[in-house]
């Protein structure tokens, strides 16, 4: 009972030292003004000049949101426009966010930061860019439908293949050097490389590629 006591009566003395120290209305610094909250939703002229000299803006530029029990209040409606497509060259208070002193921030400031969403406006419309995107897709399906539909080849008869190739292999026999051995001595000391070393392989290569024209023509 004793200590129960002596715990009681420290516990009052110590709020009658906080008293004398700090009075009661004091709060810390790093808490919001009642400024900065909303207020009442303005219904009469007077409140929405009083709302909007609160929010530093004129009367015809201040339109609050709608009273629709979301708790918006007085707080004003700002366009739905991102930091980026704010002037970079102008001289802001606020750099980072593109900011100045006492100016109003939007209620959903964090998605339209400039590293959120970018409304800048583009070069070509979205309606535009969706209208190429789709009739692109579309022109593509339809040509693989028509590719699958109606297949075409090219037209090679059976033996064809066969008859170029043996075609090709004599023009390749044809134009095979000779072995080292008969190459003359004075070409061989020149450091001449040839593929006709006689007379023979030239009449030889004469009628390969002629026989090759033929079988060519005649296909």
């Amino acid at each position: 009972m004793a200590a129960t006591r002596v715990g009681v009566l420290g516990v009052r003395w110590l709020q009658r030292a906080a008293r004398s120290v700090m009075p009661l209305g004091a709060r810390t610094a790093s808490h919001i003004t009642k400024d900065m909250l909303p207020g009442p939703y303005p219904k009469t002229p007077e409140e929405r000049a009083a709302a909007a000299k609160k929010y530093n803006m004129r009367v015809e530029d201040y339109e609050p949101y709608p009273d629709d029990g979301m708790g918006y209040g007085d707080y004003p409606k700002l366009p739905d426009h991102s930091q980026q497509e704010r002037d970079p060259w102008y001289d802001w208070d606020h750099s980072d966010l593109r900011l100045n002193w006492g100016e109003p921030l939007h209620w959903n400031l964090d998605m339209f930061i400039r590293n959120r969403v970018d409304t800048s406006p583009t070069p070509v419309s979205w309606d535009v860019m969706c209208k190429h995107l789709f009739g692109f897709v579309a022109f593509m399906i339809f040509m693989f439908w028509l590719g699958d539909t109606y297949p075409t080849y090219q037209p090679v008869r059976e033996s064809m293949t066969w008859r170029w190739l043996v075609c090709l292999c004599a023009l390749t026999r044809a134009f095979l050097p000779s072995p080292r051995g008969s190459m003359p001595e004075s070409t061989r000391r020149a450091g001449l490389s040839t593929n006709f070393t006689s007379g023979e392989q030239e009449a030889q290569c004469g009628s390969s590629i002629s026989q090759f024209w033929a079988e060519a023509i005649s296909l």
